[in-house]
């Protein structure tokens, strides 16, 4: 009965799309367009599994990405380097059981070596206290509120400092060692040239 926290598979997407379109108020929906250009640029983009079944997902982006949120911007504009976490998503019949806290060790692992911090949002309407429950007991706290222009959302912006950071660069600067457990969480596609009709 192990967490299983490994990289999406191009074949999951419809999967991912139906769990995330069925997470509920507290989860912005998606449609398929979008999660394909996750798919593509997100710099990191796992799946947790358990007794072999998909159990959620969470996608994130680090500071220099072109990602188009407007959360994203409001930490880009607050905040010089972070790696931002989009969405997480836990099928509802395994929300309490350990599956998001999987997943945020494995994001902590992953940008710690290479971000000063780690953010995220949380809505403040639809009686999200059990969400913000979990990002305040996993050290996490809000830096500031923001209205998202596209859905008139309120959210509560979040952060919390990775404290290794500052260590792995002073210690590594650009290169870290080339170590399994260090590598890339996935390898993003490059974008698409386009013709230019000449």
């Amino acid at each position: 009965m192990s967490i299983v926290i490994r990289d999406v598979r191009e074949h999951e997407l419809d999967s991912i799309l139906a769990l995330n379109n069925a997470a509920g108020p507290t989860i912005l929906p998606l449609d398929a367009s979008r999660l394909r250009r996750f798919f593509d640029a997100a710099e990191y983009f796992r799946v947790a599994e358990r007794d072999g079944n998909l159990t959620g997902f969470l996608v994130g982006f680090g500071s220099g990405s072109g990602h188009e949120s407007s959360n994203f911007r409001w930490f880009r504009q607050h905040h010089e380097a972070f790696f931002y976490i989009d969405r997480i998503v836990v099928a509802s019949r395994r929300r309490g059981g350990g599956v998001g806290r999987a997943f945020y060790a494995d994001v902590q692992s992953y940008a710690e070596v290479r971000y000063p911090l780690l953010a995220c949002e949380v809505f403040i309407e639809h009686d999200n206290d059990p969400a913000r429950l979990f990002h305040g007991s996993f050290g996490f706290h809000e830096v500031g509120q923001h209205v998202m222009p596209e859905t008139g959302v309120r959210a509560s912006m979040l952060t919390k400092e990775l404290c290794s950071y500052a260590w792995v660069r002073d210690r590594y600067g650009d290169e870290l060692p080339d170590m399994p457990w260090l590598r890339r969480a996935r390898q993003v596609a490059a974008p698409a040239q386009r013709s230019t009709g000449t």
